[in-house]
């Protein structure tokens, strides 16, 4: 029996899918609150977490580091409203198993708990062979850039939105190099504790440290002759960035707790959603080593930027949506597929498949109808983007909307580091901290 945590401040939904997960033979468990659902986490074991993003008391991003800091197998769940997409985006990367939107729709949860417990890597490792190149300008130029690129060895960072498909980028690159054959080992340094880091890249003996119980292989000794992975870069620290560095240069690793250094010889690959240049001049990643990631640049765009791929990514996701979950489901109508179409899709590829995948399960028929979407992404993805913010003919009313929708994207970016954010928006903390108060974004 597998045992489920559930934290949400709405008594009565966890009441609800409580009742329907037992049934479904779980042993099943509540928190209403981050704190609450810290304590129960760092005190019991559960084979799955489902957090809310928005808690009472703190972000649900927040509980998810501290899950992975205490268990980093434990798959997390994340549950959000469509206004929160771009949050449980960044949550992917943080480690997060996948996330499903509100309304939760029982069958689906169902199927993304049982997922996760049947493989625990699935979303996280095969999401990347779930896309198509496409036929844009931009993606014809990307595939153009990958073909000359694979062949050598150089460094290669891969820069681009969540979501967007990076990981596709470096295992194509891996697939058409000589080292195919070999490893390809992806590492994702967001979910990666730092206390474990390096432990995580260069393996450790046992008795090397309290929890060494046994040897461990590094995923650099694990790539050797092949390809390493390694996706959010940025968020290493600073010290891990040092080893890394030098692992590089001398093409050699020690394991912690170890005398000797095992020679290897590995690709690397990089990819992050952040100006990595501009963390460099900031002081928050090292110049050297960025130089020596940075060989070759490639930029993955936007889904929203790729407007004549939309088409081909909604038939190749419909067709992988009908064999997971074993449905017959032919075509959209043209409501759904001109919401698809002006739709911006911040949470890009991913939110597309994840969304498209919700539809397939709760289309009775054979078509996919509006039906079948969630009400917030037809209201949504109908309107033109200023029309969003436009309420009648009201200029002040419109501007502050606009001006609200500006901060939010730019609080995310940086992670809610108010600091970073009055200086990317070019105004002086107390103003931007006045503005936060104003508009009810304080966090």
């Amino acid at each position: 029996m597998a045992h489920i945590l559930i934290v949400d401040d709405d008594a009565t939904f966890c009441i609800m899918l409580r009742t329907f997960l037992e049934k479904k033979g779980f042993s099943v468990k509540e928190a209403y609150s981050f704190s609450e659902g810290k304590k129960t986490i760092l005190t019991s074991e559960f084979d799955v977490i489902l957090i809310d993003i928005r808690l009472p008391d703190n972000d649900g991003l927040e509980l998810l580091k501290v899950v992975k800091t205490r268990s980093p197998q434990t798959p997390v769940i994340l549950m959000t409203g469509y206004g929160d997409i771009r949050s449980a985006v960044n949550a992917i990367k943080m480690g997060a198993f996948e996330y499903v939107t509100k309304p939760v729709n029982p069958d689906e949860i169902l199927w993304t708990i049982n997922s996760s417990l049947h493989d625990k890597s699935v979303v996280q490792h095969s999401s990347a062979l779930d896309f198509v190149a496409g036929i844009s300008e931009s993606a014809l130029e990307m595939n153009e850039y990958i073909g000359m690129v694979a062949p050598t060895n150089m460094s290669v960072l891969i820069m681009g939105e969540s979501g967007t498909g990076k990981e596709y980028v470096a295992r194509k690159i891996h697939q058409e190099s000589h080292r195919a054959k070999k490893p390809f080992v992806a590492i994702d340094c967001g979910a990666l504790p730092k206390d474990l880091a390096a432990s995580e890249f260069f393996g450790h003996v046992r008795g090397s440290f309290t929890s060494a119980v046994s040897d461990k292989t590094g995923q650099f000794a694990a790539a050797n002759g092949g390809t390493l992975f390694l996706d959010e870069i940025g968020n290493l620290s600073y010290e891990v960035q040092i080893q890394l560095l030098r692992a590089i240069q001398e093409r050699k690793i020690k394991p912690i707790g170890s005398n000797h250094e095992i020679e290897v010889d590995v690709r690397i690959i990089t990819a992050t959603n952040e100006d990595l240049l501009k963390e460099v001049h900031e002081g928050n990643f090292r110049e050297d080593l960025y130089h020596r990631l940075n060989e070759f640049t490639l930029q993955v765009p936007r889904l929203h930027e790729r407007n004549t791929d939309l088409m081909i990514f909604i038939k190749h996701f419909l067709k992988l949506a009908n064999r997971e979950l074993n449905r017959s489901v032919e075509s959209f109508d043209e409501k759904v597929v001109e919401v698809f179409k002006s739709y911006s899709w911040p949470g890009n590829i991913r939110e597309l498949r994840n969304t498209i995948r919700r539809a397939v399960l709760l289309t009775k028929g054979t078509i996919v109808t509006s039906d079948s979407l969630p009400r917030e992404l037809i209201s949504i993805g109908s309107t033109p983007f200023f029309a969003q913010h436009i309420n009648g003919d009201d200029l002040k009313e419109t501007i502050e909307n606009i001006e609200i929708e500006k901060i939010k994207k730019v609080l995310e970016k940086v992670k809610y580091n108010k600091t970073k954010a009055a200086q990317i928006l070019n105004i002086d903390r107390k103003t931007l901290y006045n503005k936060l108060k104003q508009y009810n974004l304080e966090s």
